[in-house]
């Protein structure tokens, strides 16, 4: 999306026309990644480029790491952040890269699963 440069308020105009066109496709991927995400996502940010155009947005959500005592609750959550991520009906690509990093959390958490139920040590540093 390429603005025709201007200046002063004929500038503040597109970006505020571009703006209220682009903010609600990029508020609903958002929150499609919020909602999803439930407890482990935080605040949806709106971002903008030096000239206030709103440039994409963004969800922090907390990525599970293994816990050795009860791995079923590491594999929901990979699960929850893995569905969080692939929420919104086109992913980016980093939406895809996170639910990879939760797929080798779930991948751990089914490992340690199956290691109690076969009485193997769990060894996390593998």
């Amino acid at each position: 999306m390429f603005l025709k440069i201007s200046s002063g308020t004929a500038f503040k105009a597109q970006i505020e026309a571009e703006n209220s066109k682009r903010y609600p496709e990029v508020y609903a991927h958002e929150m499609a990644h919020k909602t999803a995400a439930g407890a482990f996502a935080g605040s949806i940010v709106i971002d903008k480029n030096a000239d206030g155009i709103i440039t994409g947005g963004h969800v922090n959500i907390k990525m599970p790491s293994l816990n050795p005592e009860n791995p079923l609750e590491t594999k929901k959550h990979a699960q929850t952040v893995i569905n969080a991520a692939m929420a919104p009906a086109s992913p980016s690509s980093q939406d895809f890269e996170v639910a990879a990093q939760a797929r080798q959390a779930l991948k751990l958490a089914e490992k340690a699963i199956t290691d109690q139920k076969t009485g193997k040590n769990l060894d996390i540093a593998a």
